[in-house]
């Protein structure tokens, strides 16, 4: 799959991601970093299209796996390798370097039925249980906006708007946590 955002642009994304945090400390000390442990060995995230390009496929930290997207519920328009990327856990993070799907949390996109993009709270069953979902703690407001803008920018590529297009068009819009507007 050939994603349209350049490697410049990923950079420039995680850059702005690292300013910004969820709330005022770390969120990893109120679950002991529950979403980064891999317990059961099927825990990871799939890189969006062309984050690869951020990564050597040597990190230590890290397990790579190669599938084809047509094995998996990905949209109709993609076709190919995609990277599920799975955690050795907290001990190893190279924080600066997690990616896109790991920095966003808990938020998520979702494109309204009138085609408005909006932020929401992570809507799936989760292994394991996030205190900032559970406890609908107030995310600060300038990790929101840095999400929404960043999303903004990534669903002008045809592949990562298919995408969010495709799940937001599996929820039903009046039952989601929605952070911003």
């Amino acid at each position: 799959m050939k994603s349209s955002i350049r490697k410049s642009t990923y950079k420039a994304i995680y850059r702005l991601l690292d300013r910004v945090s969820p709330i005022k400390t770390d969120c990893g000390l109120l679950c002991d970093s529950a979403c980064c442990r891999n317990t059961e060995g099927n825990m990871g995230i799939y890189l969006l299209p062309g984050e690869e390009k951020l990564f050597s496929r040597k990190e230590a930290w890290l397990r790579w796996d190669v599938e084809n997207a047509e094995d998996y519920e990905f949209p109709d328009s993609w076709h190919g390798k995609i990277y599920f990327l799975t955690c050795l856990g907290p001990a190893y993070c190279h924080r600066k370097e997690r990616p896109l799907q790991c920095r966003f949390f808990p938020l998520a996109p979702h494109i309204t039925r009138d085609g408005k993009l909006v932020m929401i709270i992570f809507p799936l069953k989760l292994p394991y249980e996030c205190p900032l979902i559970q406890n609908k703690t107030d995310l600060e407001p300038s990790f929101v906006k840095a999400v929404h803008t960043v999303w903004a920018r990534l669903v002008q590529d045809p592949l990562i708007r298919d995408l969010v297009l495709h799940d937001s068009n599996d929820r039903d819009d009046t039952s989601l946590s929605v952070v911003s507007r």
